[in-house]
This record gives structure tokens, sequence and C-alpha cells, in this order.
């Protein structure tokens, strides 16, 4: 299922005017942002975008280079406490402004906004040309599927899975949620999420 709500669809009803044919010979970059708890299937989205030929920019990735920089393993207790510490002593937006030179192009997905903060960075820089689309599921189902993907960042217990939604709310990724432009509905098979994703990303970009 897909929500969209009215702002959006005026938002995206200025970007569509500003991409029109001699209306600007410059466009705009086109950034969405795809949020949402951790294995919720934010990562299908990213696959059917790049399909769409959206380039990837992921947050993470910039956590996870700091966390090899530093020696440290690749681990949900160390790279989820370093991200912890970054944002407590540089401020709660400080990965998305590390982001921000990745982020280059006409048609950009970021993969990873967790907090108002981040999304503050990315407004400031792109203002109606960002748009924010947030996959949800619930707890068990993404516990669920964290168990089968077996990733080296994944919280491996339940306590650790319920530590980290813990960590991850107190950034503001619940309140990034509630406020996105679009919401993708992850309850059903992979091929239901693959098609709300490319209606929505298609809606957006064409």
């Amino acid at each position: 299922m897909i929500r969209t709500d009215e702002g959006f669809a005026n938002r995206f009803r200025h970007i569509g005017k500003r991409l029109s044919p001699g209306l600007d010979s410059t466009p705009p970059v086109l950034v969405v942002c795809v949020t949402g708890m951790p294995g919720c299937g934010k990562e299908e989205v990213l696959a059917v975008a790049k399909d769409l030929g959206f380039s990837i920019v992921r947050m993470g990735d910039v956590v996870r280079e700091e966390a090899q920089r530093r020696g440290l393993p690749i681990s949900d207790a160390a790279v989820g406490g370093m991200a912890h510490s970054e944002r407590q002593t540089f401020g709660m937006g400080v990965w998305a402004e590390r982001a921000l030179p990745r982020i280059r192009g006409e048609r950009v997905l970021v993969d990873g906004l967790r907090g108002r903060a981040e999304l503050d960075v990315f407004r400031t820089a792109f203002g109606n040309s960002l748009v924010v689309v947030a996959v949800h599921a619930s707890p068990k189902t993404r516990y669920e599927r964290m168990l089968r993907r077996r990733r080296p960042d994944d919280a491996a217990t339940i306590e650790a899975f319920r530590t980290r939604d813990i960590r991850e709310l107190s950034w503001g990724l619940g309140d990034v949620i509630a406020i996105a432009d679009v919401m993708l509905v992850n309850e059903g098979t992979l091929d239901d999420l693959r098609r709300q994703a490319r209606t929505a990303l298609e809606r957006l970009h064409g």
C-alpha cells in the first residue's frame, strides 16, 4: 500500500514544472531519501531505484567506512555505538553532512535517513527537490527478516534487536517516518514491495 499526502503532491507538481523543457536549462537534483526501521525492506527499494537509473548513496557506508578507518569491528554494537557517539559530539545531523559531498546528479536516492536533524541538513541543501519515502514493517516481520539475511551488523538476538530499535528511535527516526511524503507498507511479498517502490519512484521521476 502506497500513501502520499497532499503536501507531497503539491511539491511534486512544482518539481515537474521545473523539469519541463525550456523552463530551466539546469534541472534541479531530485533527491529521494529512504527511511525506515532496521529490517523493514529498504534494500529492496534501493534495488528498484538502481534499476530505474537512480544513483545510490548509502549513509551507512559513510558510517562503516569511518568505523573501518578506526579499526572497529563491523558489528551492530561497535558501528552503532560509534555512530551514536559522533552524533553526541558533532550534532545529530553529522552523518548527513558527511554524506552531502556524495550526492551528485539529477536522480539520486539516499539510504539511511535516521532523524529530523539529518532531514533538515538535506532540506537546506535541496529544498523542494527532496522527498522522503518511508518503508514500514512490524517488529515481528523485521526481526524474522534480519534473522534470515544474517548481515554482519544485524542484531543477533531479540534483545539486541530491541536495543537497536530504541537507539535509532532516540535519534528521531520515528519522527522522520511519521512525516514521510510516501509510505510503503512491507508486510507482504517482496514482489509486492517492489511493485510499490517502482510505482512510487516512477511517479517521482518518470
